[in-house]
């Protein structure tokens, strides 16, 4: 007799037909993920899995199992002793502007907060990500955890790729250009907070993802989240629009908007220029979106950080941090 494999039963929940499908309870998502991360699923599994979860869209309870079986996962590799303030996710790359949002996470290393900065990159063509733009800068990557708490306590920012995070889902991740989709993998990582970190950013595309990710983290007792409809999905502000926020603080769920910075839109760049990021952080570049992308940033964060509670008051926060980076980390 035929023995039908163990994880042919999550592929079946999510598949069944239009009347017999349903979505993963939380303690399935945490299993089925488990299986994964173990090399337990044959490929075809896989794939089958990830693009009915794909098509479906993941909730709440599938993405704080999958998260939750993840931090299972790779909590043995990570030292105890490694402590940071602020996670920082960073999974979507920018296409039609530069990354400003890493000026904003070393201004913030720059006044005592400890950032860890995690993602992926070079899934999807034409985009610049963050990995790119660190090497550009002239900042060391981490290659282990070890590097992590180095860096976090020589300066206060670390960056660590999927490859070294948890490479097991960085497979996964590599496998954008085959299903030719983006699978859940992009949309859970960013709640990962390797590091249990007390406040938790993260950045989306789509807005409608924010309520699934905010009543994930809720699942996950996370202290403070924010999520940021953010240019190209990555948590950076656009000033020339509204900026739509979900935030989790503690029980509390909060869906809240603030302002444009600027009253007209700017010309989208003909080119984006990586030096212009030096220059911007050195004072040499005259340019009000990036100025504004960057201080836009800055205010979000002070707000998931509990700094302030307005928008006027978090971008009077944000002036102070900016104000106070130290000009000569960047070459």
């Amino acid at each position: 007799m035929t023995v039908e494999h163990p994880f042919a039963q999550y592929v079946r929940i999510l598949g069944k037909g239009r009347k017999g499908t349903r979505s993963l309870t939380y303690e399935e998502a945490l299993a089925a993920m488990g299986h994964i991360l173990r090399g337990e699923t044959e490929d075809v599994q896989l794939g089958a899995f990830m693009m009915l979860l794909r098509v479906k869209e993941e909730n709440a309870d599938e993405l704080a199992g999958f998260t939750k079986a993840t931090k299972h996962h790779i909590q043995d590799r990570i030292p105890s002793s490694l402590k940071a303030d602020l996670d920082w996710s960073s999974y979507a790359g920018k296409r039609r502007q530069l990354p400003w949002y890493i000026l904003a996470a070393l201004t913030l290393a720059d006044n005592g907060i400890r950032v860890f900065m995690h993602g992926a990159d070079g899934h999807t063509e034409g985009r610049i990500y963050t990995s790119q733009v660190l090497d550009h800068l002239g900042i060391s990557k981490a290659q282990n955890w070890e590097d992590v708490e180095r860096q976090l306590d020589a300066s206060s920012f670390s960056f660590l790729s999927m490859e070294h995070l948890c490479p097991e889902l960085q497979s996964i991740i590599d496998l954008r250009n085959t299903f030719g989709l983006r699978s859940p993998v992009h949309s859970f990582s960013r709640l990962l907070n390797p590091l249990d970190c007390d406040y938790v950013s993260q950045g989306v595309f789509h807005p409608g993802y924010g309520p699934s990710h905010q009543h994930g983290a809720k699942l996950l007792g996370y202290k403070r989240l924010s999520i940021l409809k953010g240019e190209g999905g990555e948590c950076e502000a656009n000033p020339d629009s509204v900026m739509k926020m979900h935030h989790c603080f503690g029980d509390e769920l909060i869906e809240e908007e603030w302002p444009s910075i600027f009253p007209r839109r700017h010309v989208k760049p003909s080119e984006l220029v990586l030096d212009d990021l030096n220059k911007l952080w050195k004072g040499e570049l005259d340019n009000e979106y990036a100025e504004g992308a960057v201080l836009g940033t800055l205010a979000y964060i002070a707000r998931l950080m509990g700094k302030a509670d307005t928008f006027e008051a978090c971008m009077q926060q944000a002036k102070l941090w900016w104000d106070n980076r130290d000009l000569t980390r960047i070459r």
